[in-house]
This record gives C-alpha cells, structure tokens and sequence, in this order.
C-alpha cells in the first residue's frame, strides 16, 4: 500500500480504539485482529440491544436503555480516535458514534453492514460480497489474529503436546451445521471415513466448533482416542494457531469461509470437505481459493504443496491507517 501525501507534517498517530459488537466469537475476533494488526490500545465494547430495538437492526435506532448517557453504555463518550465494529446489531451503535464525533472518530465496519456503503468511512468486505465503492475494500480472506510473526514464533517453539506428535500433522478444523450447510449422516459417515483414513499415515490436530453436530463429535473423538491425535476439548487455551503453524497441511470444513482464510495464512495445503448444502457466496470464495492455488477438496489423504500465504488483516490495518492519516492531514 503507497504511503500516504502528508504535505510535511507529522504522521497522525491512532492513539485508542474500541471494538464493538454483540460479542459474537467470529466477529469480535475479526475486529480485535484489526485492533492488534494497526497496534493500537483498544476497549472491547458489547452491544445488547432488546426487543422490539433488535428487530429494526441494522436500519433502525440503537436501544435507548443503552444510550450514551447510561453508565454501562456501549457508546458512552468521550468517543476513541477509531471504532472498529460488525455485526448487524453494531451498525446503529457505529452510525451513533460516526454522527455524534462529527467526524473526530473514524469509524470501521467489517463485512456488508446491508446499510449502504454511507454507514461508515471505511468498509472492508470480502470479495464474494458485492459491496463497492470508494470508502470500500475488497480482499480474497477476512481478517484474523493468526500473523506470519505469530505462526513462526509457535514454529519455531511448539507447545510440548505438539512437539511429542510425529510428522506429517495435519490440522484438523471441524465447524458444523450453518444457515446454509448441514451435515447429513451420510456426510458424517463420508467425512468421519476420510479422516480415519488420513489418521493412519498422519497425527491429527483436531478442533471441534459449538456448532459440530453431536454424530460428528462422537465420531471424531473416538478417532482422537484411538490414535496418537490430539482434540482440544474446548477448555483452556485455543491451541487453534499452535495447530496451524506446526501442520503440513490443514483440512477445513467448507462451512466456515473465515476457518479457510485462517488455514491460508500457512502457506500450507488446504483441504477442503463441503457438507451438504451451500451458498452461491460460499462457491465463488473456494473458486477463487482453489483458483489462487490455496485450496484442494479432501479425499483422506495428505497432499503437499505450496503456495504464497495469504493473509489480508496487515492490507486491510495499513488502509485504515493511510484514510486516518489522510483525514487527519486534509
């Protein structure tokens, strides 16, 4: 990204941020990936509007119980130099923000907000989105907190559960059932073969989502007992980054768009199991990854080969830094 015209004076620095959204794992996390990636101090920031407020979201009107003058509010001022936010409940709490800082407070939306690209003075969605325009930016993966720095740093000193594995590992990221896909019996039959098949020539690492059905649980975690595989359990720590940097390959489920992005910022392969269902979205994303040479589907076996990694969150930071700076600077 070129550096910005500053006509000589001092870079405008991003001295603090909010987060803000309904606490939703997959979009807070995204903001927070921002948030670190411009590394900037940043207050995490939760919407809970009630009903009727939430059924008008995104177009109508935040809930006055959480107005700027009630002490627990999400946008009570005096307002950040940046608010990052998404979720469809966020979108009234961003406007509020962006129209009471009278332009002091750049405000951010990540993914389509369905209110325009007016809502805020920077969007970034993905490329399967058809969202343009000028204060827009389009990117083959979200963003996410998995960093080249990050992923080397667990390379170079895995944890020790990690480290006793045998080679090839393969990270496993297992989601589930979705608005748009569902794993049938045949597909936790199909899927639960395959990976039983991979398991006999690779350790796997295996995460499990909120969202995996129980069939396919149980499935996956009689493999995991049964071999020297591990599966996180959902306690302590997400070793999910410990598990990406330290796999010679990486099987995703196709549920989950943001679980491929993460898998590619690797450089490793990427195998892909569709559950029954879909999404036109979806299939134009695994296009463009497959067409990127990311992404292959899974047939149980492991498969080498490289590609540049791809990771999107340090393009989307250093545009929101170069519009701050401008603005700052006009």
């Amino acid at each position: 990204m070129p550096d910005p015209v500053t006509d000589g004076s001092e870079l405008s620095q991003i001295g603090s941020a909010w987060v803000l959204s309904d606490g939703k794992a997959g979009d807070e996390n995204q903001c927070i990936a921002v948030a670190e990636a411009l590394d900037v101090p940043y207050e995490i920031r939760r919407v809970s509007p009630r009903a009727p407020f939430v059924w008008l979201m995104p177009r109508g009107p935040i809930d006055p119980r959480e107005g700027p003058s009630r002490p627990q509010s999400p946008v009570r001022p005096p307002y950040p130099d940046l608010v990052i936010a998404s979720g469809r409940r966020a979108v009234p709490y961003l406007r509020h923000v962006r129209r009471e800082s009278a332009g002091r407070t750049m405000t951010v939306f990540l993914k389509d907000p369905h209110t325009g690209p007016e809502t805020a003075d920077f969007i970034w969605v993905p490329e399967h989105d058809p969202l343009r325009g000028p204060n827009v930016l389009a990117t083959p993966t979200p963003p996410h907190r998995f960093s080249a720095e990050r992923l080397r740093r667990l390379r170079r000193s895995p944890p020790p559960e990690i480290a006793r594995l045998e080679k090839p590992r393969v990270a496993i990221l297992v989601g589930g059932d979705s608005r748009h896909h569902r794993f049938t019996d045949y597909d936790v039959e199909s899927f639960g073969h395959a990976l039983e098949h991979l398991g006999e020539t690779s350790r796997l690492m295996i995460t499990l989502s909120r969202r995996t059905p129980a069939l396919l649980a149980d499935r996956i975690s009689r493999l995991a007992a049964g071999g020297p595989h591990l599966l996180w359990d959902g306690t302590g720590d997400n070793p999910l980054a410990a598990y990406l940097a330290n796999a010679e390959a990486v099987v995703v489920t196709a549920d989950s768009t943001n679980m491929v992005g993460e898998a590619a910022a690797t450089g490793r392969p990427v195998l892909v199991y569709e559950p029954s269902g879909g999404h036109r979205k979806i299939s134009v994303f695994l296009e463009k990854m497959s067409a990127l040479g990311v992404t292959r589907p899974f047939a149980g076996r492991l498969e080498t080969y490289r590609y540049e990694p791809i990771n999107s969150t340090p393009v989307i930071a250093e545009e929101i830094r170069r519009r701050f700076q401008a603005g700052r600077n006009a």
